[in-house]
């Protein structure tokens, strides 16, 4: 059963909610990055980098490790399972809309097919 009220999705979603953030994700999932490299796409300061890291390392989306003086950062996909697991209780109403939709199209089509009695083959 899916937990509806579930607090520990909170800084996951509010992580989620930011494009810079999710953009970060997305290049983490090819692998391990610095810091310095996180933020070279958004030509943003190592400093505003290092916040957005920091709102996804407090939502358990990635782990930071030094090594040195260089930070790398590594995706933690776990968390994703369970904003999964919350959305997936909601797709049922997406798909009984999708498949209505689905229906009357198909009726459409199929009535705009369909001669009527004054038409001429």
């Amino acid at each position: 059963m899916v937990e509806l009220d579930a607090p520990h999705l909170d800084p996951v979603f509010h992580a989620l909610g930011d494009r810079t953030r999710r953009r970060m994700l997305r290049e983490l999932a090819g692998g391990e990055r610095s810091v310095g490299q996180l933020a070279e796409p958004f030509a943003m300061s190592l400093a505003a980098a290092s916040k957005h890291i920091k709102v996804l390392e407090n939502a358990g989306l990635i782990r930071r490790e030094v090594r040195g003086r260089v930070h790398l950062c590594r995706l933690e996909p776990a968390p994703l399972a369970g904003v999964q697991e919350w959305l997936a209780f909601y797709e049922r109403f997406w798909t009984d809309r999708l498949s209505m939709l689905d229906r009357l199209l198909r009726d459409a089509d199929a009535s705009a097919s369909t001669p009527s009695k004054g038409d001429k083959p």
